[in-house]
């Protein structure tokens, strides 16, 4: 019988000691791998021997990471995973995805535009699981244990690699109501005369509009009456009459259309959001995780800019077109 290389015992033990942390015990940690207590404990001491550092604090009745088995544990989860893509790409990549991929996306277009083109990456590979993961924060990769991150805004991460992915047209927008005995404003500058909604994620007391026509460029004081980090929260007040406000085009347009709300000073050019999909620097990507991207940089890469004007889930029209690979940079403030 053979004997297991040095990296090979050495991956063990980094596997072992990944599964007593996040099982919480020893005892834990055996029953998951199959194993005994004893060898678990051994392989412990052996990988703490091997490193020459103490990894885990243990009593009776607890057990507690060191400062150094704090950096182990992130280390060894990011080693594993390379491993694992490793052998993954060694084996063609022509290999069935397979596994769990965790997601985080924003609330909005996590809930709506990109439920489909979801739909089609799981029916296109039926290995896969994903854990789909809706908030607006940036994610903490390596203490969630999330493989990717879409997200809308310039990524502050400088060290994450950031595809963009797309951009998010956006319109300024009030209720009737809110225009009711005064005519719509004809420069940008007759905004601020109007009650606003804030974003506060992307714009809090003053928005930037160009003129289309002349280039000319108006930064407008604001004074909201509500500000939120919701885009949902948002649109629900503005088609309320609480004041006008700068949203997304493809949850606007339907209510334009409908008369529910107005588009002002049309002339004038609101900027795009940016689309990201991000994810932590690793030589090797899982099958799952390239395929992911794969399907989200089709889904979204639309030069007219149609996608995001549809509006509905699984209206996302498909384009060869792929954004481009970046390291981030220019973290937002």
């Amino acid at each position: 019988m053979s004997t297991p290389s040095p990296a090979a015992d050495r991956i063990e033990l980094m596997q072992t000691f990944v599964h007593i942390v996040e099982a919480g015990s020893l005892s834990a940690a055996a029953l998951q791998m199959g194993a005994t207590q004893p060898t678990v404990s051994r392989r412990l001491q052996a990988l703490e021997r091997s490193l020459g550092v103490r990894l885990l604090r243990r009593s009776t009745h607890a057990m507690k990471l060191t400062e150094d088995g704090e950096r182990c544990y992130e280390r060894a989860r990011e080693l594993i995973a390379d491993w694992h893509a490793f052998e993954a790409d060694l084996r063609g990549v022509g290999d069935e995805p397979e596994g769990t991929l965790r997601v985080v996306a924003p609330h909005a277009l996590g809930q709506l535009l990109l439920v489909g083109p979801l739909a089609d990456y799981l029916r296109a590979y039926p290995r896969v699981a994903v854990e789909w993961l809706l908030n607006d924060r940036r994610p903490d990769f390596i203490a969630e244990g999330v493989d990717c991150a879409i997200q809308v805004g310039e990524p502050a991460d400088t060290l994450a690699v950031a595809i963009k992915l797309s951009e998010v047209p956006r319109v300024v927008v009030a209720a009737p109501s809110v225009l009711a005995g005064r005519a719509p404003p004809a420069h940008a500058s007759e905004l601020a005369e109007l009650p606003w909604l804030a974003l506060r994620t992307f714009y809090r007391r003053e928005v930037v509009l160009t003129h289309r026509p002349s280039g000319e460029v108006a930064r407008v004081p604001i004074r909201p009456r509500m500000s939120t980090d919701s885009l949902y929260a948002l649109h629900s007040a503005v088609r309320m009459g609480l004041g006008a406000c700068i949203g997304s085009a493809w949850l606007m347009n339907e209510d334009i259309a409908a008369g529910r709300l107005v588009q002002l000073v049309p002339q004038w050019h609101v900027a795009a959001l940016p689309v990201y999909l991000i994810y932590p620097p690793s030589r090797f990507q899982p099958a799952r995780l390239r395929r992911f991207i794969e399907t989200m940089r089709l889904a979204l890469a639309d030069p007219a800019g149609r996608a995001w004007e549809a509006g509905a889930p699984g209206d996302l029209t498909r384009s060869s077109r792929a954004g481009s690979a970046t390291r981030t940079a220019d973290p937002r403030s």
